[in-house]
């Protein structure tokens, strides 16, 4: 049975290697992996090579919930794209593209059978939008 798709991305006003650093660095992954401002990523960690562990965690702030987003990447091209697969076997393709200094990070992911395609594309852009502030005003 082939997986649904499901796309978000977000234009961010700055240029890539700064995009890329700010998507792919834990000391700013803590700051924006969160869709709401009652959430929070108390802990980030990133091996960014082929065959190594991304790793973050996600809470309500209330401590109410809470849970560990991980993956292993499949593959790598720094300020490009890269690909990794979670431990249930989906996976994300991330790609950056880079016009008139403003690069656009575009995110393909399989969906799961848990929550609704609008429910999941609403989440998963809701961080992104998160990442797009957090990167611009700092």
């Amino acid at each position: 049975m082939e997986k649904t798709k499901i796309m978000v991305q977000a234009t961010i006003s700055e240029g890539m290697d700064k995009v890329w650093d700010y998507y792919t660095n834990p000391e700013h992954i803590i700051k924006w992996n969160f869709a709401s401002d009652d959430w929070h990523c108390p802990h980030a960690s990133n091996d960014m090579r082929v065959g190594g562990k991304y790793s973050a965690r996600m809470e309500a702030k209330d401590g109410s919930f809470g849970f560990d987003f991980e993956a292993v990447y499949d593959e790598v091209e720094p300020n490009k794209q890269f690909t990794y697969t979670m431990p249930d076997g989906r996976q994300v393709k991330v790609t950056f593209f880079e016009l008139n200094y403003k690069t656009t990070v575009k995110v393909n992911f399989d969906a799961e059978s848990e929550n609704s395609i609008e429910m999941q594309r609403g989440g998963w852009q809701a961080i992104l939008d998160n990442f797009k502030k957090y990167t611009e005003s700092n």
